[in-house]
Parts: structure tokens; sequence; C-alpha cells
């Protein structure tokens, strides 16, 4: 990825990252795909060593065979029996994961200048941030963050005479999540910026919505509602991740964040190639 961004440039999807995949889900409906939105699985159905159904909260579907792209400790230990699930609570208690994130979706009604497409505030002592994440496992004293204002090259993403702001906070997964804290972090942000940028932007405010380890739990069942997956540890590599197949089920898979190869969107969608082709091997047997 490093290699791509210097060599190959970087490219923005006009009209935001939704496009993407727009395209890719337009790509599927072409190919006959369908689609079952706003269906969370609620069960397993299993019948001699296989998967024969899944079932949502109005609907059962029969399958061949099933991937869970799904978070896969909720797949393994909330969805899935004791006896049939991969790894026991105490191996994934053991897994270090990368970090999850206060994110800060903000409209402002006046142009904002000094600021770049992408805006790195690593004004701070990088190691303690690092540390609050991974060793001590606490909300950052003086936190390092991303700001990004997609204005500055894509014009559909706000009204004229307007910007959107994408603030982002990478934090230890698994903490303690209130409105309160998060309204702290978002003074420190925003005073930060009107610092850098020389004026003031909060009382121009719009719109304010914040995200962060709550959500990603309630939305994603994201195991301590992380936002990235396991870290890319050396004990956490390659064949060491957890597996694509399910130990007890011959038609289960997984793909995604959690296992091969890794965190992050390129990744995630390389872990879908890989066990859409080790099924369809596994099926022409």
């Amino acid at each position: 990825m490093a290699y791509s961004g210097i060599k190959q440039g970087t490219y923005y999807p006009m009209g935001g990252f939704a496009k993407v995949i727009d395209g890719m889900a337009q790509i599927c409906k072409d190919l006959g795909v369908k689609f079952h939105l706003n269906s969370e699985i609620k069960d397993i159905v299993v019948e001699d060593k296989k998967v024969v159904s899944i079932k949502t909260d109005s609907q059962e579907y029969k399958v061949d065979s099933l991937i869970c792209s799904a978070d896969y400790h909720h797949i393994d230990k909330e969805i899935l029996p004791t006896h049939l699930s991969n790894y026991s609570e105490k191996y994934w208690e053991k897994r270090v994961l990368s970090p999850s994130c206060l994110i800060f979706y903000v409209g402002v009604n006046k142009k904002i200048n000094k600021l770049n497409h992408h805006n790195l505030f690593f004004d701070e002592d990088i190691d303690v941030h690092t540390n609050e994440i991974y060793a001590t496992k606490q909300w950052p004293k003086k936190p390092l963050f991303m700001l990004v204002v997609p204005l500055k090259t894509d014009a559909s993403v706000a009204p004229k005479n307007k910007e959107n702001l994408f603030f982002l906070i990478p934090i230890a997964p698994g903490m303690e999540d209130t409105e309160a804290i998060r309204k702290t972090y978002f003074s420190k942000v925003i005073k930060r910026m009107e610092r850098y940028c020389g004026h003031e932007i909060e009382k121009y405010i719009e719109y304010n919505r914040s995200y962060c380890i709550n959500d990603f739990i309630k939305d994603y069942n994201s195991y301590k509602g992380n936002a990235y997956g396991l870290a890319n540890t050396l004990s956490q590599t390659a064949n060491l991740k957890p597996k694509i197949v399910n130990k007890h089920l011959d038609n289960l898979f997984y793909s995604g964040q959690l296992t091969v190869p890794g965190p992050g969107v390129p990744p995630s969608i390389i872990s879908g190639n890989v066990v859409a082709n080790y099924v369809m091997n596994h099926m022409s047997k």
C-alpha cells in the first residue's frame, strides 16, 4: 500500500468513498446477485456437520455454503453454539486488536482556509498516544487526529459556501464510551483546528454527529468496538490469523478484517477473493 501511494498516486472517487461500494454492488446485480438488506442473522442452522440455512428476524434462507464477512468473534462466540465455534473466549481475549476510533462528522456554514483534503494533526507526541492505545489502553490526553476536508477535491459533497469536515482520533478498543467523553474530545480537536487556521470555526457549525466504540458494536457487532480488526503483530500474521474455514462445519467460511490477509479495505476485499476461490474449489470436489 505504501508503494502504491508513493509510486502510483492517490485516487479519490468523486461523490465519496461510498461510490466505490455502489459500483461494486451494481456489478454484482448485473451478474445476478441478490441482496437482502437490513436483515441481521440471528441463527445458523446446522445438520450433519453442514450449514443448511440461516435465520433472520423475519425469514429463513437455505444455503449450499456460507461465507461470513460479519465480525468473526460475533459469529464464532455469539451466533454459533460453543461446540461449533473455532476459538475459545480466552483465545479472543488474548488477541491484540487494531485501534477503534472516535469520529466527528461536521458541517459548517463558511469556507475554511489553510486546510488540504487530508490534514494530519501530529503536533503532539506520537509515542505517548500509541502507548495509550496499545499499552495503558486509556483515552489519550493529547490526541493525534486526522482531519479530512473532501470539498477541496469534490464540490459535490457540500452545499455552496459550506464545508463538511471529518475528524478521526485513533483510540484503544473496549473503553468506556459516553456522550460526555465525546464532547470533551470534540472540544480538544476543534480548538486545535481553530488555532491552526487562525480563526473561530465552532460558532459556524450547523451539523455535528459523533461515532465511536458503542456505535461500532451496535451497527457491526464489532468485537470490543474495534474499527480495523487485528493488529499486524508477528504472532497474528499470515497463517497465525483466525482461519477462513470452520473446524467443525464443512461449508462455513470466513472473510473480512479479522482473518487473512488482515485489516483495512483492500485486505478485506482480498480476503473475499481468497475465500471465494477456496469455496469454488471446495464445491467442485
